[in-house]
């Protein structure tokens, strides 16, 4: 005989039970905490260089990053007077991604909102993951990292070169023309990439984007680098 609800527990522990789960979402039904979770999915961050790069006050920031702890979703370690935040694990991002997902295939207006902040796609030419990997074991590709150097630092595909994508014009002159460029960055909705591979179209070199980042590159098992 199944158990019923009344001979294992009360509907009021049931729904405390299922608000409990619900806490990781509403730690992210901030579009803030959201992009801070993006941010970190590339490695530890200082409140202070997480607040230069969500473009937020100190405090703001301080007062995100206390929700996500509250949620679970980060930890900290302390190096002098400086605490570092990180994920609390692979899942979180792997949980970000998936609700990114999500929206992408249900909500209304995503296109039209990503093409708002990212501008006209249709010209850029991506690669795959597993096509990347190749290429690289292969020695047949000019890999750029622009994302910021902390993050290059955090975790990279091995060989790549780290160009920050405001940096990347003052790099033309040392990148090779007779091979193909591939930039990466964040993830599918991260301007930087984009911002480079034009640039360096302009310049007559052939160059693609990572269809995603680096954050998918890493959950997908294939190598980095750190340091």
């Amino acid at each position: 005989m199944r158990p019923t609800l009344t001979s294992v527990g009360t509907r009021v522990a049931k729904e405390s039970l299922f608000t409990a789960f619900t806490e990781t979402a509403r730690a992210l039904a901030s579009g803030r905490r959201a992009e801070i979770v993006d941010v970190l999915a590339q490695g530890e961050r200082s409140v202070e260089e997480l607040a230069g790069e969500v473009g937020q006050s100190l405090a703001n920031t301080s007062h995100h990053l206390r929700t996500l702890a509250r949620a679970g979703m980060v930890t900290t370690r302390r190096d002098g007077t400086r605490i570092y935040y990180r994920l609390a694990s692979d899942r979180v991002a792997e949980m970000w991604a998936a609700m990114r997902d999500v929206a992408v295939e249900h909500v209304a207006g995503i296109d039209r909102l990503a093409e708002a902040y990212l501008g006209d796609r249709t010209e850029l030419r991506t690669v795959g993951r597993r096509e990347l990997a190749g290429l690289v074991a292969a020695g047949a590709v000019t890999v750029l990292d622009v994302r910021p150097p902390a993050e290059y630092a955090a975790g990279h595909i091995p060989g790549a070169r780290s160009v920050p994508s405001d940096e990347v014009q003052r790099h033309l002159g040392g990148l090779p023309t007779d091979t193909e460029i591939v930039a990466y960055c964040r993830g599918p909705y991260c301007v930087y990439a984009d911002e480079a591979v034009r640039e360096l179209s302009r310049h007559g070199f052939r160059a693609r984007r990572l269809e995603d980042g680096f954050p998918e590159w890493r959950r997908a098992g294939l190598p980095v680098a750190v340091g």
